[in-house]
């Protein structure tokens, strides 16, 4: 009898841990985490036109603070506060709405921050706002060229801006051209950077086959996954539902979604090294972000199954919010630059890495899609 009140009260506890695990936090909870950390960065940054200084001197509209403003610019939708409308508008024309290395780079991570530029051009159409950025794109248009994006990394930095000037000038030719870039990517680049066998992605040609990890696996780079889920769903999100291939696109992101389930650690987050988690292991925040927006985009449409990628969604956030957000706003876990395991090291609660912005806009992305998914 006692062994069977033990059992029970064992089993009653483990049940009311996993319904507990699996409740969708309040939005006031969602938005007061998302505030801080957004705050941090606000006040730790208030020149949004200020240079970057690491190992040398970027200026700051470069691919990691255009991420951070994507992240801020989904917070703005739902929270309009004046301040970080101000914040990304201030960015922009601090850099004149230019990009670095001018219009004539085919670079993704220099056309990244064309998806603000963009963003605040809807709210208030002014045209200095996208002419450099649509003179750029049309310029890698004219040229026929369709092999810039040689790393994953680059797909979710300039295909969302392909889709939005579609959107903007009602023009597929954006989205014709962007299909083919993204096509070389994931078939022809390095002999494909896509693994349809298992619905993952490798960095670029240097981690195809036969290259492995110390287990004997593949290198699936947890963030490099994470930019691809994004950019997928950005431009799912972006492109109405006759545009040219969204059907491809959502098949891919369908097969991504479901290849990364098996790999998510007990605690909420996923292993820098996606199917080798003894090769610089551990907690890994911008990536589990990336995931975990992914995911809950697909649920707040209808196209993912609210009841098997919801406990999954609130592990994540759950995670994040309690194991890598402190109390001063600074977010733990986060990898530095670079484009495999080994780099950005160590990557552990209290390390800084060498940006903090595009990390923060990867966790503000996947709170404002867990906010809406508390009706």
């Amino acid at each position: 009898m006692k062994k069977a009140i033990i059992l029970i009260t064992t089993l009653f506890l483990f049940i009311t841990a996993t319904i507990f695990a699996q409740k969708i936090p309040s939005k006031k909870e969602s938005m007061k985490v998302m505030k801080a950390t957004n705050t941090y960065f606000m006040n730790k940054w208030p020149d949004a036109g200020k240079s970057i200084f690491t190992n040398k001197e970027r200026p700051s509209n470069i691919w990691t603070r255009a991420v951070y403003y994507e992240g801020l610019m989904a917070l703005y939708q739902l929270n309009p506060d004046k301040q970080y409308y101000d914040y990304a508008l201030q960015w922009g024309e601090k850099h004149k709405w230019g990009l670095r290395n001018g219009i004539q780079t085919r670079n993704g991570d220099d056309q990244a921050c064309g998806q603000t530029f963009i963003d605040l051009y809807n709210i208030d159409p002014k045209p200095e706002r996208i002419k450099d950025i649509k003179a750029s794109v049309d310029l890698m248009i004219k040229s026929g060229k369709v092999s810039d994006w040689t790393w994953i990394d680059a797909l979710q930095m300039a295909m969302p801006v392909f889709a939005k000037l579609a959107v903007v000038y009602k023009d597929d030719a954006y989205y014709e051209y962007m299909y083919k870039m993204y096509m070389h990517t994931k078939m022809i680049e390095g002999g494909g950077l896509y693994n349809a066998k298992d619905g993952l992605w490798w960095r670029d040609k240097d981690f195809v086959p036969p290259y492995k990890e110390p287990n004997g696996k593949s290198c699936y780079w947890s963030r490099g996954n994470g930019w691809v889920v994004a950019a997928l769903v950005r431009v799912l999100e972006i492109m109405p539902e006759n545009a040219p291939h969204r059907d491809e696109y959502l098949k891919t992101y369908n097969e991504m979604i479901k290849a990364l389930v098996p790999l998510q650690r007990p605690d909420g987050f996923w292993n820098v090294s996606l199917v080798d988690p003894t090769h610089f292991g551990g907690k890994e925040t911008s990536g589990t972000a990336l995931f975990a927006y992914g995911m809950a985009w697909g649920v707040n449409r209808g196209i993912l199954d609210k009841k098997v990628y919801q406990p999954i969604i609130i592990k994540a956030w759950n995670g994040m919010t309690k194991e890598a957000a402190q109390k001063t706003g600074f977010l733990g876990y986060m990898q530095g630059t670079g484009k495999e395991p080994k780099d950005g090291q160590p990557v552990t609660y209290t390390s800084m890495p060498d940006f903090e912005d595009y990390g923060l806009g990867c966790f503000l992305l996947a709170g404002t899609e867990v906010y809406k998914m508390k009706k």
